[in-house]
C-alpha cells in the first residue's frame, strides 16, 4: 500500500513517498518512520526500502523522500548542502502533520550514513520529532572526513581541493566539479549498495558542506527523547568512532549498538541481530 506524492521545500517541490501497513484501515492514526536516504542517493536505495518494509510489517506508516537534488526531486542535481537537506527534513514532518493517517505526536526519523548525521541534526533542532534512529553516521563532520582521509598525504589532498574550489569559485563564479569518491570513499566491495541513480559527481561546496556540518553541537536537544545509534564495528566508511562519541554527549534515554559482521550499510543487510535490536528498542520506546 503506496502513494506517490510531492511536497515543497525551500522553493522547490520533492519527491516521496508514503507506505502503509497491510492491516492499516481507514480512519486510523498510525505513528510514521520518516527514512533518510545517504549521501547523493535517493528514496529508492535498499538502505532506505529495506527498513521501509519492516517497519510497515511492524505497524507504521513511513515516510521515504528524495532530498532535493537527488533522486526525482527538484534542485541542482548533485548540489548536496547537509543544512539544506535538514530544511527538507523538517518541511517532510510539515507534510506528514497534514496527513489525517498519522499521529502527529508520534513521528520519528531514522536515517544511514549521511541521512543518518541529517536525522540527528534535525531530532537536535525540532521538538516535534518524537525519536531518532542513527545508522553508521556521525557528528562531526571534519572528524569524520579525517577518519575517511586518514594518512597525511590523503588528508592534504582533500584540504587542497577544498581550497581548489574556492579558488575556482572566485576566478570563474562556477562551482568545481568532483567525484563521489574524492570526498567519500567507498570500498569498491560496498560499491553495489548504491543505487543506479546515485550521485556521482558533486560540486565541491557539498564537500565543505560536509566539512561544516556538526549535528554533535545540537545533539543535547534531542534529549529526553529517545534516541538509538547502531553502527558496524568495523566500518568501512564512517569511522564506528563516531556513534561512540555521539553517546558520549548525547543525553539520556539514549543506546549505542555495535555489531560484528556487518558493514556499513548496516539496514540493508538484513542482519537478524540488528533487526532484533532495532524492533526491540521500537517496541521499548517508540511502539507501533
Amino acid at each position: 500500500m503506496q502513494e506517490k506524492v510531492t511536497f515543497p521545500s525551500g522553493g522547490l517541490v520533492l519527491s516521496a513517498v508514503i507506505e502503509f501497513p497491510k492491516d492499516y484501515a481507514s480512519e486510523q492514526r498510525r505513528p510514521a518512520i520518516i527514512i533518510l536516504h545517504g549521501f547523493g542517493s535517493s528514496k529508492d536505495s535498499a538502505n532506505v526500502t529495506t527498513p521501509a518494509s519492516m517497519y510497515t510489517q511492524w505497524g507504521y506508516i513511513v515516510f521515504r523522500f528524495d532530498m532535493r537534488g537527488c533522486g526525482q526531486s527538484e534542485g541542482e542535481f548533485g548540489r548536496v548542502i547537509c543544512l539544506e537537506q535538514v530544511e527538507d527534513t523538517r518541511s517532510a514532518i510539515s507534510y506528514l502533520i497534514t496527513r489525517p493517517e498519522i499521529d502527529t505526536s508520534r513521528i520519528a526519523v531514522c536515517g544511514n550514513s549521511a541521512g543518518a548525521a541529517v536525522a540527528l541534526y534535525t531530532g537536535g533542532v525540532d521538538s516535534r520529532l518524537a525519536a531518532v534512529i542513527s545508522a553508521c553516521g556521525w557528528g562531526n563532520g571534519e572528524r569524520k572526513l579525517q577518519g575517511q582521509h586518514p594518512t597525511p598525504e590523503g588528508w592534504k589532498k582533500f584540504r587542497d581541493m577544498l581550497e581548489r574550489g574556492r579558488q575556482h569559485r572566485a576566478h570563474t563564479g562556477k562551482s568545481l566539479m568532483v567525484a563521489r569518491h574524492e570526498i567519500v570513499p567507498i570500498p569498491p566491495h560496498l560499491r553495489g549498495n548504491l543505487p543506479a541513480d546515485a550521485v556521482q559527481e558533486f560540486p565541491v561546496e557539498t564537500a565543505q558542506s560536509v566539512f561544516d556540518f556538526m549535528p554533535e553541537s545540537v545533539l543535547p536537544g534531542i534529549s529526553p527523547r529517545p534516541l538509538l545509534l547502531l553502527h558496524a564495528s568495523d566500518d568501512s566508511v564512517t569511522p564506528t568512532s563516531e556513534s561512540i562519541e555521539l553517546f558520549r554527549r548525547a543525553g539520556q534515554p539514549a543506546e549505542l549498538h555495535l555489531f560484528h559482521g556487518v558493514d556499513h550499510f548496516i539496514l540493508s543487510d538484513g542482519n537478524p541481530r540488528v533487526t532484533e535490536c532495532l524492533r526491540g528498542w521500537l517496541a521499548q520506546y517508540f511502539p507501533a
